[in-house]
């Protein structure tokens, strides 16, 4: 449950950052790069990737085996 709980969280957090970034494309002009925060979003996305990968190959979650 702590793991679901994990990956949600950095679920939101990659949202968040996706939508930080919107006004920054939007108006053109800012202190901040856009990069920081769409780089963020894609080192989020990949620790959530690795993460799923660790958890499937030490049974942590199983696989759904008949999706139908």
């Amino acid at each position: 449950m702590l793991l679901k709980g994990i990956l949600v969280c950095l679920l939101i957090f990659i949202l968040f950052n996706l939508f930080r970034a919107l006004p920054i494309l939007v108006k053109g002009q800012s202190d901040v790069p856009m990069s920081r925060y769409l780089g963020r979003r894609v080192f989020f996305s990949v620790i959530v990737f690795v993460i799923l990968l660790v958890a499937l190959a030490t049974g942590a979650i199983e696989p759904n085996s008949r999706p139908f």
